[in-house]
């Protein structure tokens, strides 16, 4: 079982975002925490230390892993390079908090619905409570 985590903290107008992304048994999940003001090093260890229990991370993804064969060194520090510079959330990152998006999407809707429909029927069993009160002294 391979389990690897991964954070990337960057700048989305007008807040700093902090994405988490981890994948274990080939599945892969993100989740998007805003952080407000620019954190610091310790403000993100703390956060992870304190709170990585509490974060919902979107539906897992299933994706599929490539045999790890021997690198060379110095291609492996090209790699390690490119991923330290690379500033932006990864494709897999931004499908994954879209699945994510578009489920809390569907989930705000029938809870909305819900509630407009409870509200409608408490306002006709109201309108009919007043009619016959209206009525009762005939």
């Amino acid at each position: 079982m391979e389990v690897s985590s991964k954070i990337t903290v960057l700048f989305e107008d007008p807040f700093w975002v902090g994405i988490f992304e981890r994948s274990c048994n080939h599945k892969y999940e993100v989740s998007k925490v805003v952080f407000g003001s620019e954190p610091k090093d310790y403000e993100i260890y703390e956060f992870i230390l304190n709170k990585f229990n509490s974060i919902k991370f979107s539906t897992p993804v299933s994706i599929s892993y490539k045999k790890d064969k021997k690198i060379n060194p110095k291609r492996l520090q090209r790699k390690i390079k490119k991923e330290v510079n690379n500033k932006g959330v990864g494709t897999k990152a931004q499908l994954a908090m879209k699945t994510q998006q578009e489920s809390n999407k569907i989930i705000y809707k029938k809870i909305s619905k819900e509630k407009k429909e409870e509200y409608k029927k408490r306002k006709f069993l109201l309108k009919q409570k007043k009619k016959r009160e209206k009525h009762k002294g005939h």
